[in-house]
């Protein structure tokens, strides 16, 4: 069997699949990609999320990525509402608590850190609404985890809603120099099993 290994960035509003749930939904089957048949996502994002996925046919390196205990680092951005303070990125550091699936969880450790400058990204469609009298400010989060919508629940924990999320790295690969909707494919020595 041939492996594929494929760089997606995700676009805003589109699920993380191929099959759509309802007949307006945007999938990775609107990409202007022919995918071969056996390619699946290595994790999701959220149809609210933008940034970079995975897919491949390779079930042990997708297994490898997917198993918590590689602490594989997962790199995002986040817009949030309001600016915050070093009390509020050291919770984000020590690991906040959260409720998923109605049970509580313990976030693990995160590098949390404020960016001093909006990052160089491709503007949002729809763009993010803005509001004069709120300020807000740019993220960045990385996680050796991955539970549903964790970076969203863990900056609202914290009292700064995300506005924008983007996810920009997944071990050594890297969104760089990407646009929203474009795939390419990479050799297998540049995966970093």
């Amino acid at each position: 069997m041939v492996k594929h290994y494929f760089l997606i960035y995700k676009p805003y509003g589109m699920l993380s699949q191929f099959s759509r749930e309802t007949p307006t939904q945007v999938t990775l089957a609107d990409l202007a990609f022919d995918f071969p048949k056996d390619v699946y996502p290595v994790g999701r994002l959220d149809s609210d999320s933008e940034g970079l996925l995975l897919l491949t046919n390779d079930k042990t390196w997708n297994a490898k990525l997917l198993n918590p205990k590689n602490e594989h680092p997962r790199t995002y951005w986040a817009q949030v509402e309001g600016v915050p303070d070093e009390v509020a990125l050291e919770q984000l550091r020590q690991g906040v608590r959260l409720q998923i699936d109605g049970k509580p969880f313990q976030t693990r450790p995160a590098a949390a850190r404020l960016l001093r400058a909006t990052p160089d990204l491709p503007e949002r469609q729809p763009p993010v609404r803005f509001r004069k009298t709120v300020p807000d400010a740019w993220l960045e989060l990385m996680l050796i985890e991955g539970k549903n919508r964790q970076v969203r629940r863990m900056c609202a924990a914290v009292g700064f809603p995300v506005l924008r999320l983007v996810r920009v790295q997944i071990g050594q690969l890297t969104l760089a120099g990407m646009l929203p909707g474009e795939v390419r494919e990479i050799e297998q020595k540049t995966i970093g099993k």
